[in-house]
């Protein structure tokens, strides 16, 4: 198995995609055991509820959003954070345009650009 040494990822405003109308996603940098993603979420857009096998960690660097983790909704504001077991349902309601940054591990494939 190949194993990296590292990667440097500059700040950009390209390489956005569609998750859901008014959430878009890029990610940011990867190694061999985790994946790190920005999410920016529109005012009054939902993430549907959605579980994967990936254990998932959150910052919410700004906005306001509703996150609800096995049924139970959490008031998330900046500078809250959140760690959520593979395969636990999970989504969000945007109350005010945010920005959360997410690692996955393992790395989610289907992240890679």
């Amino acid at each position: 198995m190949d194993y990296m040494k590292y990667m440097i990822q500059k700040t950009s405003q390209t390489g956005y995609i569609k998750v859901v109308e008014g959430i878009t996603r890029r990610t940011l940098v990867y190694g061999n055991s985790t994946l790190m993603a920005e999410f920016c979420l529109g005012k009054g857009r939902t993430l549907p509820v959605h579980r994967h096998p990936h254990e998932q960690t959150g910052y919410l660097v700004s906005g306001h959003i509703i996150l609800t983790i096995d049924g139970k909704p959490h008031d998330m504001k900046p500078g809250d954070s959140w760690a959520i077991p593979g395969n636990v349902e999970h989504g969000a309601e945007v109350i005010e345009d945010s920005v959360a940054i997410e690692v996955f591990s393992p790395v989610r494939e289907d992240y890679k650009p």
